[in-house]
């Protein structure tokens, strides 16, 4: 049971289809039992079933009983297209009003009898210890508990959550840093750039590289990095359990179920039929619960308390502790011939692997696919010689993961930045130079409908499909038309999941230097939509997280520790900026 990697729609949408239809023949079966009628002359329809010639009808409540004993039909007809009455029709979202109304319950309004509540500390430096601490002012404030020591950490259990951040704050912890005690930013990136001048693991090789440098006209270089980033939630970690000698109840918002009780179990010691999970709505996933980090670290303070504990942590440490995207160092190098059009391509791409850590089955090779996402695979252009190669490089103590995409996330930004450079030097125009390398233009139904059938992209792109998006979001933002001083407009391409986007951003520089994004246009195909509001409302909510990563948002280190904590210094896009 888990929700991730955009694959939920893509892979999910036709078995369900498959099943509802197989439901169908099953209830249309039941009533002609019941009317001893053939079955094709009934029909399903607004949850009943109907006998045509004659007008009965049946809810489909009435039939459940007699139609679970019947067989279940493995070959079943889907509807076409033509025939869709709710699949690419904008539908409202079931759970928006309560969300609005504020009845919608979330991991962090889960409420059991007895519950206590805890807020946690962590040693700030990654992988360091909990030496001593002196809770004598802690035991003091009105509230408070009980105090609990793991290796790496103190929480303070109390009887809300004001006594256990006041407790929390009177603490006087001594830590051990560790290994990690000296680490910045500024050492991370010098590992990084050293470990980028190696060959890294062969994730794509066309033609031959090395000769169509050698031969080409103009040679580019670049260095493209990306920082960690977190991810925010607007819903801090949290996380309820009740540990019994004889079984655990955890209550909780988490992407992946079944690793949460895992999770729960082993921290407990006790065997996993024995652990509950009830999940809860998230207050923003993007990755970070994909995550059980939280979830046994709450199951080793309940513990040692005698009652059900909802533990939460607060905005910095959230911020402080998340498992953020990984830190990547990509050199580019591109050879172009004499009209500017590269003929040779080499990207490599450095940074940790986060399939490795969360899904090792993935990890073949010494290649994380997830890492070389839309630059060796899903790749928008056609470049005779490439090169993708990928060197995995790990900064001990620092766990990374997925943030709101994937490898498209920082992939898509080192490529259409090179592109722009090429672009640049060839003196060309930015969509007319995309247009050129985009090649071929034939145009496959039956790819867009394979492509619907494969959850995880991988599939070559298409070049009709591309162009499209391209000329489009050209079209829709008067890409030609003039600007006021100061703004210019900046376009991208890509492809992944399936999926075709360009986006085309208006940007201004006052004189000061103030950048400010005035607009930006997006062009989308996805295939068959399934639900376009749903999908409106997923582009908006990754522009808006695309804009605060490109001007705002980055996690740094110095002497061990983030310097980041809340939103004052890790910004968000605020509404008069969106």
């Amino acid at each position: 049971q888990a929700t991730g990697g955009s694959t939920s729609v893509r892979a999910m949408w036709v078995p369900l289809r498959r099943a509802g239809a197989a439901a169908r023949i099953m209830l249309i079966a039941a009533a002609a039992q019941q009317w001893r009628v053939d079955p094709a002359s009934c029909r399903a329809q607004n949850a009943a079933v109907i006998h045509l010639p004659t007008g009965r009808r049946t809810p489909y409540g009435a039939l459940v009983d007699i139609a679970a004993r019947l067989p279940v039909p493995t070959d079943v007809l889907l509807k076409s297209p033509n025939e869709f009455e709710l699949i690419g029709k904008p539908i409202k979202r079931l759970d928006s009003p309560i969300k609005v109304w504020g009845e919608a319950r979330f991991g962090i309004d889960a409420t059991v009898p007895g519950m206590l509540i805890a807020t946690v500390v962590a040693c700030p430096v990654p992988a360091g210890k909990l030496k001593d601490v002196d809770d004598s002012a802690t035991k003091k404030i009105a509230g408070v508990r009980q105090i609990v020591r793991l290796d790496d950490a103190v929480a303070v259990v109390a009887d809300h959550m004001w006594a256990a951040t006041q407790g929390l704050a009177a603490l006087d912890i001594d830590w051990d840093d560790g290994a990690n005690a000296k680490l910045s930013t500024a050492e991370i990136v010098r590992r990084m750039a050293a470990a980028s001048q190696k060959p890294g693991v062969v994730a794509r090789k066309d033609g031959n590289v090395a000769e169509a440098m050698g031969r080409a006209a103009t040679k580019i270089e670049a260095v493209y990095q990306m920082p960690y980033l977190a991810h925010a939630t607007m819903e801090p970690m949290n996380c309820t359990i009740h540990v019994r000698p004889d079984g655990c109840d955890v209550w909780v918002c988490n992407q992946v179920v079944a690793r949460a009780q895992a999770a729960a179990a082993k921290a407990t010691g006790l065997p996993r039929e024995r652990v509950q999970v009830r999940n809860y709505l998230l207050g923003g996933g993007f990755g970070r619960r994909l995550e059980v980090d939280y979830i046994a670290q709450a199951a080793r303070i309940a513990k040692q308390v005698a009652a059900p504990v909802k533990v939460v942590w607060t905005r910095e440490e959230d911020i402080r502790h998340d498992i953020v995207r990984p830190y990547y160092y990509d050199r580019l190098s591109a050879g172009l011939d004499e009209k500017g059009m590269p003929v040779a391509w080499h990207h490599r791409v450095t940074g940790s692997s986060v399939m490795a850590r969360w899904y090792p089955a993935g990890f073949k090779n010494g290649l994380d696919p997830d890492a070389v996402d839309s630059a060796a695979t899903d790749f928008p252009y056609a470049i005779p010689n490439m090169l993708v190669d990928y060197v995995r490089h790990e900064i001990p103590g620092i766990a990374t993961g997925w943030w709101r995409g994937v490898g498209a996330t920082h992939n898509v930004f080192m490529v259409e930045s090179f592109i722009d450079e090429l672009a640049a030097s060839a003196k060309r125009d930015p969509v007319e130079y995309r247009r050129a390398l985009i090649g071929e233009l034939p145009n496959s139904a039956a790819g867009i409908a394979a492509a619907a059938e494969v959850p995880w992209g991988g599939l070559s792109p298409q070049p009709a499909r591309l162009a499209r998006v391209l000329d489009l979001a050209a079209e829709e933002s008067g890409w030609d038309g003039k600007l006021p001083p100061g703004s210019g407009r900046g376009v991208s391409l890509q492809c992944a999941f399936g999926s075709y986007l360009s986006h085309v951003a208006q940007v201004n520089v006052s004189k000061d230097g103030e950048v400010r994004v005035e607009r930006v246009v997006c062009a989308v195909d996805c295939g068959i939509a399934v639900n376009p509001d749903t999908i409106k409302a997923q582009i908006s909510g990754g522009i808006i997280f695309g804009l605060t990563a490109a001007l705002f948002s980055e996690i740094t280190f110095e002497n061990g520790r983030v310097q980041q904590s809340n939103f004052n210094d890790y910004r968000v896009l605020r509404i008069d900026e969106a």
